[in-house]
């Protein structure tokens, strides 16, 4: 059983490291047989009714909620229906949508629907190709006093046709005149700095922008059967709570790369091109592409022969996803890729063959930081640093569990005293992994309450002794969920560390199983690339008795992060679960010292968070962010909106400008209070610990330069110990000092 994390694993799969290999579920790799998709649609509706927490059962309500549910999915902006299109929509399909996937309908309902979101996908595509070819002869004036909405999401959908097409003369305004100002801003940077002007290279701002819709057009234009299937079924999986889903095969596979922490594949990371192509923006060092010396950064891949055997597929516009699913293959097996050339842009063929490529940017890794500070005795604090609770469930040779436990010992044995976990961004995955973690912290006792849809609550404890006894700090923020809530509320209960960061975290606390279809079909029914259900079967609670769900884990003490700002959260999310309390777990003893010291923890933290420039600067920028938010309003006249950039760029310029100065003393401050050493998994047996350096950082990774970043005036913080980081060591510190 796992947790799954709370991303759709968008981040571990914009680096094209595909894999073929993973036993998740019995569905093991991407099949070409065409899976019958009227028998995978009745046998999924039957294992959510019977297996989801809440049990409910398909009904004339629930149908309501699903054709709700996939128009939600399709059209998240509600740019393509209006509202007598979702009228006569629910007319035609609301009272009998479930009836179509129990009769063993699915295919024609999918493609049906699909039919009806992709006739207006297109038209309106059309109508911005259109506009866009019109703003190629000349660009508006820009200076009349409409507005549109920076997100659509929560406004009203547009009554009828001719406002939906209002909306979008709005939204493609919007665009060209987005696109207009950040190229004057980036030719003013330029000139500023008496370098070339990146513009120079692109094309025209309308050319692009059609670009842009052209590969929107191909995307929506090149769905398969298993695409409309897949939207499908994930809508109605969502009406039930919003991590539950379905997976095609292809999203199968990269659910299971997600999961690890090391892929089979090239070893590249890839990006969309304006000009259609996709572009090779990272190289993994080491990995397969690095080692052939055939690609560069830069080089923009055109076309791909999946398996080496002279059947060329041309990618031009293709979804990144459908890139990568070509590009997917097995250990040991070539791929050819027709490649255009950075510097020379002629074309080449390049064939690498796949390998296992660690990501070890995804892997557990930790930093070791002696602190001398004037007047006071000096102290040796560990960071450890974990993006999610990994697994492969395939071989069990990579565990973060495992992993951590390495860190940890090396960390005693160059005697740490305290220690900093900072799981920002950590999304959750492995329960089990979880659970053995904080009994490194803990010792025996309970460390989760699981309780299923009949009422049955199981506590799940570890045994053993702690590993780790000294003072410690979880940071946490709004993108911290799952796991790392179970983490850092067990942390809480047992008075073990105090909690830092955003006010609470993300909120989800349930727990999914992925199941294989597969394995629910009729005998005669073809299982190849059937697919899988993840679905809801628990709620997990903290051993006091609380839900994570939707109220997170509170910190102790709360600091200015960037996240703050963002509007996220599961209460955010559309047919979540309820909040709700069980009775405590028993034998466990909270240690009351944190609770006694809290009060002093938060009045010395708060006098350094008031005269830390750069956390100051944080409140600000999350008081404006948050203003934007709730006007949720763009001008699209030029010149209001050049003099709103103007005021935010003189207020950034002026910090920059500040902080510029400020860093210089920080750094020669820095060499004298701090001495900092890695610490990644490669570095537990080394006999002395090397120095951290910043390029540590891009250790794992050749990156393209990005000529536009080069022109910002962003500077380096000192040490890189990032102001929230800094914080957390400082607190460990008042932890150890005071009684």
């Amino acid at each position: 059983m796992m947790i799954t994390p709370l991303s759709k694993w968008t981040r571990c799969l914009s680096t094209l490291l595909v894999s073929a290999t993973a036993a998740l579920v019995s569905c093991t790799s991407v099949s070409h047989a065409a899976p019958d998709y009227d028998q995978v649609g009745k046998q999924f509706s039957l294992v959510l009714q019977n297996a989801h927490f809440s049990r409910a059962r398909f009904s004339q309500d629930m149908y309501e909620k699903f054709l709700e549910s996939y128009l939600r999915n399709v059209d998240p902006q509600k740019l393509y229906f209006t509202a007598e299109d979702v009228k006569a929509l629910r007319e035609r399909y609301a009272s009998s949508f479930g009836d179509y996937l129990l009769a063993g309908e699915t295919r024609t309902l999918a493609v049906e629907l699909y039919t009806e979101y992709s006739t207006r996908a297109l038209r309106h595509i059309e109508q911005a190709e259109k506009m866009l070819r019109e703003y190629e002869k000349a660009l508006p004036a820009f200076d009349t006093d409409r507005t549109t909405p920076r997100s659509r999401r929560k406004v009203a959908r547009a009554a009828n046709d001719a406002e939906l097409d209002q909306a979008w003369r709005d939204l493609i305004d919007d665009m060209v005149l987005s696109e207009v100002l950040r190229r004057e801003n980036v030719a003013r940077m330029a000139a500023e700095k008496g370098k070339p002007d990146p513009n120079a290279t692109e094309l025209p701002v309308a050319e692009k922008l059609q670009a842009r819709f052209k590969r929107l057009r191909n995307e929506v234009q090149e769905a398969d059967t298993e695409d409309m299937v897949a939207r499908l079924l994930n809508a109605v999986a969502l009406s039930y709570d919003p991590h539950s889903d379905y997976m095609g095969a292809r999203e199968e596979q990269r659910f299971k790369d997600m999961i690890k922490a090391s892929i089979v594949g090239i070893g590249a990371q890839l990006r969309e091109d304006d000009d259609g192509s996709t572009r090779i923006e990272g190289i993994v060092k080491g990995g397969p592409a690095a080692k052939s010396g055939q690609l560069k950064l830069g080089d923009r891949i055109v076309a791909v022969d999946t398996d080496n055997s002279g059947k060329w597929t041309d990618i031009m516009y293709l979804s990144i996803d459908k890139v990568v699913d070509l590009i997917r293959g097995k250990q040991g097996v070539s791929v050819r890729l027709r490649v255009l050339g950075a510097e020379t842009g002629e074309q080449k063929e390049v064939v690498i063959v796949r390998d296992e490529v660690p990501m070890s940017e995804s892997l557990a890794s930790a930093k070791i930081v002696d602190v001398h500070t004037p007047g006071k005795a000096p102290y040796r604090v560990g960071i450890l640093t974990l993006p999610s609770f990994y697994i492969d469930l395939d071989s069990g040779d990579v565990r973060c569990a495992a992993d951590v436990r390495k860190l940890l010992r090396r960390m005693i044995k160059e005697n740490v005293k305290g220690l900093v976990v900072d799981l920002r961004f950590n999304g959750g995955g492995s329960l089990d992994e979880v659970r053995k973690m904080v009994g490194f912290f803990t010792g025996a006792g309970p460390v989760v309450q699981v309780r299923d849809s009949r009422g049955h609550v199981e506590r799940l404890t570890v045994s053993g002794r702690p590993l780790f006894k000294g003072e410690m700090v979880v940071i946490t923020n709004k993108l911290s969920a799952s796991a790392s809530e179970i983490f850092a509320g067990a942390m809480a209960d047992y008075g073990r560390a105090v909690i830092v960061g955003d006010e609470a975290t993300y909120g989800k606390g349930t727990v999914q199983v992925p199941r294989s279809l597969a394995d629910f079909l009729p005998y005669f029914a073809s299982r190849e690339g059937c697919g899988m259900i993840k679905v809801t079967v628990q709620k997990f609670y903290r051993i006091n008795g609380a839900s994570t769900q939707l109220k997170g884990v509170e910190s102790d003490i709360v600091l200015p992060m960037s996240t703050a700002a963002l509007p996220i959260g599961e209460g955010e999310q559309d047919y979540a679960m309820p909040y709700d309390e069980i009775a405590p777990a028993g034998r466990y003893v909270k240690n009351v010292r944190i609770a006694r010291i809290l009060p002093e923890l938060r009045r010395l933290s708060a006098a350094r968070v008031a005269a830390d420039k750069d956390l100051q600067y944080s409140k600000w920028f999350i008081e404006y962010r948050r203003r934007m938010t709730e006007q949720n309003t763009d001008s699209l006249n030029k010149e209001t909106r050049r003099a709103e950039d103007a005021q935010l760029r003189d207020i950034q310029r002026a910090y920059n400008e500040e902080r510029k100065a400020r860093y210089v003393g920080m750094a020669e401050e820095d060499a004298k209070n701090f001495t900092i050493y890695r610490l990644t998994l490669d570095d537990v047996n080394s006999e002395q610990l090397p120095i951290a350096s910043k390029d540590d950082d891009e250790k794992y990774m050749e990156s393209a330069e990005d000529p536009e970043e080069a022109l910002e005036d962003d500077v380096d913080y000192p040490s890189n110990l990032d102001p929230i980081l800094r914080e957390s060591l400082y607190i460990v510190r008042d932890m150890m000092e005071l009684p």
